[in-house]
């Protein structure tokens, strides 16, 4: 009998979805959005595209349905909702944006820099891109051109922040730290309440041995009202190893990982602690 009931809830949900019109299953994912339901909010935006599959808002549907993927976790089927969703609208800055946004989380710059390319192609003067940009050149010790993407920012807004800080995170790289600590204490004293600048001088100070001061940054933004990122405590683990700290470091490490931090590099650096 149980099975019976089932059968016949999932029928008229089925018959339900089928129902509803375009309009109204795009609605009901909004709904579901703002219940926080990211699982019926995607399988509404489905239904809704599997009515009209040529209807050509789509290119937005699917934008949305990549977002949410990614919040879900799908990472791998949000890259597949962004290119269909480019597909249709080659020019779709959102689209465009996410996608390189999502590359650069799961490691994959070379793809990302192509989407922030294209996208400051359609905005030349697009400054979270170039800023994204400028940011993975430094990663991949492309100083010249992080550095172009960072003048670029300061070309449109010599008070900018974020170039500013991009300057400070490329000196750093460069091993300039004496030049990236004058950079993040010119910020902090302009902008104090930036907790991202704290993490930048923490980085700094660690490079240069200063682990008091890293420590006195960090935990500054530990105790603040944000949510941590995992790569804080991985920071703050690794000041504390400088230090011979290895039992303390061992437990930042830890709450990285459980954080959802990269696991392989979390198990190496476990291994210093032994």
């Amino acid at each position: 009998m149980r099975i019976y009931i089932l059968i016949i809830s999932f029928l008229c949900c089925l018959f339900s979805i089928q129902a509803q019109t375009y309009e109204e299953l795009v609605d009901k994912s909004f709904d579901y959005l703002e219940k926080d339901d990211l699982q019926a909010a995607k399988e509404s935006l489905k239904a809704a595209m599997h009515k009209e599959p040529a209807n050509p808002s789509n290119f937005l549907l699917l934008n949305n349905l990549g977002t949410i993927q990614r919040r879900l976790g799908e990472k791998e089927d949000a890259i597949l909702s962004y290119t269909a969703a480019l597909s249709l609208n080659p020019k779709s800055i959102i689209a465009l944006e996410g996608r390189a946004s999502l590359y650069s989380e799961m490691n994959k710059p070379d793809k990302a820099i192509n989407d922030y390319t294209a996208l400051l192609h359609l905005q030349p003067t697009n400054a979270d891109a170039l800023y994204s940009r400028g940011i993975l050149y430094v990663q991949q010790k492309n100083f010249l051109e992080a550095e172009a993407d960072f003048e670029k920012m300061l070309e449109q807004n010599e008070k900018s922040v974020r170039a500013r800080k991009g300057y400070a995170i490329l000196e750093n790289m460069r091993g300039n730290q004496d030049e990236a600590e004058r950079i993040y204490n010119y910020l902090i004293s302009e902008v104090p309440k930036n907790l991202s600048l704290y993490i930048g001088r923490a980085e700094v100070y660690f490079m240069k041995g200063k682990n008091a001061r890293a420590l006195a940054d960090i935990n500054k933004v530990l105790t603040s009202s944000e949510k941590p990122d995992a790569y804080l405590f991985v920071l703050r683990g690794k000041v504390k190893l400088a230090q011979y700290e290895k039992v303390e470091a061992a437990k930042d490490f830890q709450i990285a990982k459980e954080m959802g931090y990269d696991p392989v590099i979390i198990e190496d650096l476990m291994k210093m602690c032994q």
